[in-house]
């Protein structure tokens, strides 16, 4: 295991430096400076767990995560949703999506009391998706829902409420892939009835919008403009998947060859939103950073604005799948996925209690991550030095699902008696046992089997140690790292003192019958020696 000062001595350290200027502040844009300058504040290792609003026009249809793209996805259930609902999309397009978007049963104060009493200790507003429309009072992007959809600013108001209730506030940029994410809205459907007939980014512009509710503004600004366009000809489905697959079908981190200015406009988008809302954490939807420097030159320029904010490099910046060296300089966000053992660099996981944006048929049959199953992801990640940032999927009005208010109404119950377990802790000498091991890795949380009750979770705070079990046992409780060290009290929280022996194996005790809706109890641990 590196250390920061084995990291910075390094040659393959000096390799990864930027080459851009400094900005204004204590941070140069380059990884030596981010890497040497950052430390990440002890308010994200204390609040361990966030919720998130990522909500746009694509939970309008109500049908689920990438619609935009999928909508023009010739033979997918999301295209054939689309025509079946709102017409083909060479005529009705996802630009007539964002006008169906009106917000109108959106209540974030109600929304973000419940958030507070479910345990949520910082809350972050989706900024922009891959559709390319900005959510907030956006000075360089005109596709933004001030102009178009519900009329307001959506990060402020956020911001606004957040703040009031205490909690720390993030945003989240994800429009760094909007360039290619979009270019099956530039193709044609290879089949069928309307084969050849090119969906409406293909054609549409300004001009077009004279006397329609978009009246003045650019499709291309918001479709992004041609950069893979499928030749005419393509005549199946299949052939026509493959074309996209081959071109635009990939994550990409680097710049359109053919669109300097997407670049530009996307670091000039990234500023603002730093500058008018000053979050606490910002979240790049990106592996590494994207657009090499310019990348960096976002990351610097947040940590000066926090260093004038607040005297110090008070916030977090977030993106994924970086090197042990990046992880010095920013928080790495492992997506829908678990870590094996201790990281000594606080982490973040992201997950969603269903779909990334919101999808009916999903609540219709019961298929979210319940309280209990969320609690346990927490208690992992949390006793693995990281913090859990959970979506609430919002309707396109704005209101979330009954199913949704039951998992935020169990999750208060749970926090209201054991939120001392992980509210401020820090990891213990092991992060657990037990017989179900976590799949590492990003995008996997689906290869991790139940958790049991034998598998236990550790988390420490004031020379207190919590023993989080996953699941409610029904026999005696047997903790093998326990063999060692004086155990002097053990104590269910919410619950009695419980009687207990400590011998050469570990220790031993019995939980009392669960109650109705209890789950994932917490034994707090006083005593002496290793503990």
């Amino acid at each position: 295991m590196f250390s920061r000062r084995d990291l910075l001595r390094t040659g393959a350290a000096s390799a990864m430096l930027g080459s851009g200027a400094a900005k204004a502040g204590p941070v140069a844009a380059d990884w030596q400076s981010l890497v040497a300058a950052y430390r990440v504040p002890d308010w994200f290792r204390d609040a361990k767990f966030g919720i998130w609003s990522h909500w746009g026009p694509q939970c309008v249809p109500e049908f689920g995560d990438w619609y935009g793209r999928l909508m023009y996805v010739q033979g997918s259930p999301f295209h054939e949703h689309h025509v079946r609902t709102y017409g083909h999309p060479s005529r009705t397009g996802f630009l007539d999506i964002i006008g169906r978007w009106k917000a109108e049963a959106w209540d974030p104060q109600a929304l973000m009391e419940r958030f507070v009493k479910a345990g949520a200790r910082y809350f972050m507003s989706m900024a922009n998706h891959h559709d390319n429309l900005d959510t907030f009072d956006s000075a360089h992007h005109e596709w933004n829902t001030l102009r178009v959809g519900p009329k307001r600013d959506i990060v402020g108001t956020w911001e606004k409420v957040a703040r009031a209730a205490g909690l720390r506030f993030g945003v989240s940029n994800h429009s760094s892939h909007a360039w290619h994410w979009w270019q099956t809205a530039y193709g044609y459907d290879a089949e069928g009835p309307t084969k050849g007939r090119r969906y409406d980014a293909y054609w549409l512009r300004k001009h077009h919008g004279k006397g329609t509710w978009w009246e003045g503004l650019d499709p291309q600004e918001l479709y992004t403009g041609p950069s893979f366009v499928p030749p005419d000809g393509i005549g199946s489905i299949a052939a026509m998947n493959a074309w996209h697959d081959k071109r635009d079908g990939q994550w990409m981190e680097h710049a359109p060859p053919q669109n300097p200015g997407f670049v530009r406009k996307w670091l000039l988008r990234q500023q603002d939103l730093v500058e008018k809302y000053r979050p606490d954490i910002v979240y790049l939807d990106d592996y590494r950073i994207p657009f090499g420097q310019t990348g960096i030159d976002a990351v610097a320029h947040y940590y000066n604005q926090s260093f004038a904010w607040h005297g110090a490099i008070d916030g977090v910046l977030t993106a994924k799948q970086l090197s042990p060296y990046q992880r010095y300089g920013i928080v790495e966000d492992v997506e829908r996925g678990f870590l094996a053992g201790i990281r000594p660099q606080p982490w973040q996981t992201s997950t969603c209690i269903g779909n990334w944006h919101y999808d009916r048929g999903l609540y219709e049959r019961r298929g979210y991550k319940s309280a209990k199953n969320v609690v346990q992801r927490l208690a992992d990640i949390v006793s693995k030095n990281g913090n859990l940032l959970l979506s609430v999927p919002q309707r396109g009005d704005g209101s979330i699902d009954s199913e949704e208010e039951k998992i935020l109404a169990d999750l208060a119950s749970w926090f209201a008696v054991n939120g001392e377990a992980i509210h401020g802790t820090r990891p213990w000498r092991v992060f657990g046992e037990g017989p179900t091991e976590t799949k590492p890795g990003h995008m996997n949380e689906a290869a991790t089997a139940p958790f049991t009750s034998a598998d236990i979770r550790f988390t420490t705070k004031g020379g207190t140690l919590y023993a989080i079990l996953l699941d409610w046992p029904e026999r005696e409780t047997r903790i093998g790292s326990l063999a060692q060290g004086k155990v002097e009290r053990v104590h269910l929280l919410g619950g009695p003192p419980l009687p207990f022996r400590q011998d050469e194996t570990g220790l031993r005790f019995s939980l009392p019958r669960a109650a109705a809706g209890a789950f994932v109890p917490v034994i707090r641990i006083d005593g002496r020696g290793t503990l």
